[in-house]
């Protein structure tokens, strides 16, 4: 906690950087304990994409073991980046833009901002898809002619009509609990946290009992031949499981600016990420290989699963649960943190409100659908691919607070748009040379990924830089942006003179 009570003290209104949502949170406000992050984690774990990423890696050829170590390493590793992002949010109560204006520049940080929040808008799109889907499995029950209706959209969108319908309503509601604000979620959040983990031991349960029992289950050999196609999709799907939590692991302040002491997002942290992602990862994966006997093929959709079921009653209970929690998660997770980044654009013109309604259409024109339409694009393409722009950011962020400025900051300074961190031109080049080098070396496998140019057009150990590509843009952005300002002399408090607010 900070010890200087002047570098804590709220910006005066009239500078052009502040707003109220932007704010340093005072000390008396900041009341989250271990637990509160503890169970922070575990309500955002317990969602379906967590159990998508672990039945994806099941579809994609690893067995169970694999599969969960896979998810708790990735975890692990996302969990260092979560601690020390966290730990500027905790000392000086700011969020995520504003702390990155210290490494960016207070100008410059809207590009880190913007790349955040565009993948949030992402996965506010594929949660909105799943919940959309879920309604659309209990109506064509009860509605046939869902399923038959003609179709309106070009076959290159990839999006049947009944689904089509189902999703815009439940983007609707999105929108309309936005309007309503955030404190209309707060029940939600509650009923996520009692109905998920019961449904998701129910559908364990289902799996053992349907599928003769754990043994069987569990026996459910590799699909990969040799050691060398097992690491082929290892790696890849490694970065994956790191680039899942990447966007948080970059915003965690946004979070822990409520922290009543590091120790408290520390521990909580630690207690409440990775145990819960292997857990749940865990039901997934077994699930999941239930299908592979019970069905005859690997069902990596809990939704198409579900839709198998017969009875309607039953059916229809679990999709509106299913709906009404990935909506209270689509709020928490997705809509609060791209909120904040577009509000840091024009803090003044941008309110919580139009951030979200932002952030909305964006998620459409993402076309979330063809995003986990296959477990190969869920993770090679979507999860991999934001993860080599994440990546970089982490790593610039990380040596200028820890290396660079010795996790010391000037909180008022940070709103100051003529201040100390404006550097001269409201950007710090080094952190745009060093984003720049750490993006590119992943350009070339993303490119080919995706299949925009041919596989053979680059040098295969260039492409296969993709492969880590969270772990080569953190690592490159971060060693560059410390060369560039090895010459560098932060300013301290006691040599700034005593000045207003612009």
């Amino acid at each position: 906690m900070p010890t200087n009570t002047a570098e804590i003290q709220n910006p005066l209104p009239s500078s052009a950087l502040y707003s109220e949502d932007l704010a340093p949170i005072p000390v008396d406000k900041r009341t989250w304990t271990t637990w509160n992050y503890a169970a922070l984690w575990i309500s955002m774990s317990l969602c379906i994409p967590t159990y998508m990423l672990a039945s994806s890696l099941i579809e994609g050829g690893m067995n169970w073991w694999q599969a969960i170590l896979t998810i708790f390493i990735g975890n692990t590793i996302v969990l260092i980046p979560m601690v020390l992002n966290g730990h500027a949010g905790a000392k000086y109560g700011i969020p995520f833009p504003v702390l990155a204006r210290a490494s960016f520049g207070t100008s410059g940080a809207n590009i880190p901002a913007l790349l955040r929040a565009i993948v949030a808008c992402g996965w506010f799109g594929i949660q909105t898809w799943i919940g959309g889907f879920a309604l659309y499995q209990m109506f064509r029950l009860w509605f046939p002619v869902l399923e038959t209706l003609p179709a309106v959209f070009p076959d290159s969108f990839g999006l049947q009509t009944g689904p089509a319908i189902c999703f815009f309503f439940f983007w609707l509601l999105n929108m309309y609990v936005i309007y309503l604000g955030v404190e209309s979620i707060k029940k939600l959040l509650v009923f996520k946290a009692f109905f998920l983990p019961v449904a998701a031991f129910a559908l364990l349960f289902w799996a053992i009992s349907a599928g003769n029992g754990l043994g069987p289950i569990l026996e459910q050999p590799s699909k990969f031949v040799t050691t060398a196609d097992f690491f082929a999709f290892f790696f890849p799907a490694l970065t994956g499981m790191v680039g899942f939590w990447a966007t948080l692991s970059l915003n965690i302040p946004d979070f822990t600016r409520y922290a009543k002491s590091q120790k408290a997002q520390i521990n909580g942290q630690i207690i409440g990420l990775p145990p819960s992602m292997t857990l749940f990862s865990f039901i997934g994966v077994v699930v999941t290989s239930a299908t592979t006997i019970i069905y005859g093929t690997t069902i990596w959709d809990p939704l198409v699963l579900a839709g198998k079921f017969e009875n309607k009653l039953i059916v229809s209970i679990a999709m509106i649960a299913v709906a009404i929690s990935t909506l209270a998660t689509n709020i928490a997770a997705n809509m609060v943190s791209p909120a904040n980044d577009f509000a840091n654009l024009a803090p003044s013109k941008i309110d919580f409100r139009k951030g979200g309604y932002i952030t909305g259409v964006i998620g459409i024109l993402i076309f979330p659908w063809k995003l986990i339409a296959d477990p190969s694009g869920y993770i090679f393409t979507w999860l991999v691919g934001y993860s080599s722009l994440l990546g970089p950011v982490g790593g610039i962020m990380i040596a200028d607070y820890f290396f660079v400025r010795k996790q010391q900051l000037i909180t008022s300074e940070l709103y100051r748009s003529n201040g100390i961190y404006s550097f001269k031109t409201g950007f710090n080049p080094a952190a745009i040379v060093a984003l720049l080098a750490g993006i590119l070396p992943n350009v070339p496998g993303f490119l080919t990924t995706i299949q925009l140019i041919p596989s053979d057009s680059v040098p295969a150990w260039i492409s296969h830089l993709y492969h880590y590509a969270w772990f080569v843009g953190f690592l490159v952005s971060g060693l560059v942006y410390l060369v560039m300002m090895r010459s560098y002399q932060p300013t301290t408090s006691t040599e700034l003179p005593h000045v207003a607010f612009d």
